[in-house]
């Protein structure tokens, strides 16, 4: 795969429902393999989306092949996001109104190691620090057990690459998100750890 066939989009606000259906596609394709193992639907993901296009602050970066999106990242700022998310900062004390939340930072297999995962985050870190009223950057990830049945054998989570980016895990902040897992017939919650990095600097 060459990067030169690519292309990128930038949107904001309720510009981002115009790829909602590519947007969810993508979601459910690469969420469907370890560690988040999620069965999901157009139709849920659609009406998920919709904190973004209701968010003028929010913003999508994308990566299309063609017509095809391959890649993915969105933020927004936190006290647009659900209240699952935003609970572990409020019960800390923290402003939410000085945090903006990263989503999701997705990619297509035959896509990867390009240095898209890196255009990710100077994408979503550029548009946070274009406000001048956020001081903090955060996100969060599955926490799954090691000893998970459906993790493969050459899984390597992420982490070392968020450390780079100058993310710390914040084991205090923790939140539960509940999904469909591929097999399973009823909804679970899952632990949910987030990531944390000043703006300053950035």
């Amino acid at each position: 795969m060459k990067k030169e066939n690519l292309t990128f989009i930038r949107k904001t606000g309720s510009e981002i429902e115009s790829v909602f259906d590519d947007l969810a596609a993508l979601r459910i394709a690469v969420f469907h393999d370890f560690p988040y193992l999620y069965e999901g639907s157009v139709a849920y993901e659609k009406e998920y989306l919709k904190i973004y296009s209701n968010s003028k602050d929010a913003f999508l970066f994308a990566v299309y092949d063609g017509d095809k999106m391959v890649g993915a990242t969105t933020c927004i700022p936190l006290t647009d996001e659900t209240d699952e998310v935003k609970k572990p900062f409020i019960d800390a004390g923290s402003d939410v109104s000085k945090i903006f939340y990263f989503g999701e930072s997705i990619l297509l297999h035959e896509y990867r190691g390009l240095g898209l995962g890196h255009r990710f985050f100077d994408e979503r870190e550029s548009h946070a620090k274009s406000f001048d009223s956020y001081s903090l950057t955060c996100f969060c990830s599955v926490d799954r057990a090691d000893n998970h049945p459906a993790k493969p054998t050459d899984y390597r989570p992420n982490d070392l690459f968020w450390i780079k980016r100058g993310y710390q895990k914040e084991p205090s902040l923790v939140s539960y998100m509940q999904w469909l897992d591929i097999g399973d017939n009823e909804e679970t919650l899952k632990k949910m750890v987030f990531w944390v990095r000043e703006l300053q600097g950035l």
